[in-house]
């Protein structure tokens, strides 16, 4: 087998280990009740979608986090019509992470890139999160008044997972790429 087919398969098998761990992360959580009759959570699922843009980039990343959070969703019965929605904003929460994390070829290895590239994921998954949840909000023929009510309790629960994320993940990422360069597997993904 040669060098970049052996490298193409470590990159797709630790992108499904990285979805299986995003796919369970989803299931440590705390349901927090929201005014129109929707469900929001506390949950570690977010701190797997950054890590896996840090360890795998852009797209496997992306893959991995849209993957295991559509998967949960899936097997839910209040998110199974958000699965679709939970792949896109999944995906690009770690896309962008994995773009700023391995820009100019950094490779997730710079802890400040990192926490840059970690908060500005969180970011653009929260405004896609919050833009959806108006959105139905208003077409579910919501008053505005629950609808604000709703988001305010979401932008609550975003922000809490999204700080648990950033504080999570940019040392775990730190402390696996360690390990990973001491059993030579780092440079497999990369």
């Amino acid at each position: 087998m040669s060098k970049s087919n052996k490298s193409t398969l470590y990159r797709v098998v630790f992108s499904g280990v990285f979805a299986a761990l995003v796919f369970v992360s989803n299931y440590i959580s705390v349901p927090i009740p929201v005014a129109i009759g929707d469900v929001s959570r506390i949950h570690f699922g977010n701190i797997f979608c950054l890590f896996s843009g840090f360890m795998l980039g852009p797209v496997g990343g992306g893959l991995a986090a849209g993957i295991g959070s559509g998967l949960y969703d899936l097997t839910n019965p209040a998110y199974v019509a958000s699965a679709p929605f939970t792949f896109a904003f999944k995906f690009l929460l770690a896309a962008v992470c994995g773009w700023i994390a391995h820009s100019k070829g950094s490779n997730g290895e710079n802890q400040g890139k990192n926490i840059a590239a970690a908060v500005c994921g969180s970011l653009v998954y929260m405004i896609l999160y919050l833009g959806k949840a108006f959105v139905e909000g208003l077409l579910l023929g919501s008053e505005m008044g629950a609808v604000l009510a709703a988001l305010a309790t979401k932008l609550v629960t975003s922000s809490i997972n999204a700080a648990i994320a950033v504080a999570v993940s940019v040392p775990l990422c730190a402390v696996i790429h360690l390990a990973l360069k001491k059993v030579r597997l780092l440079d497999k993904l990369v």
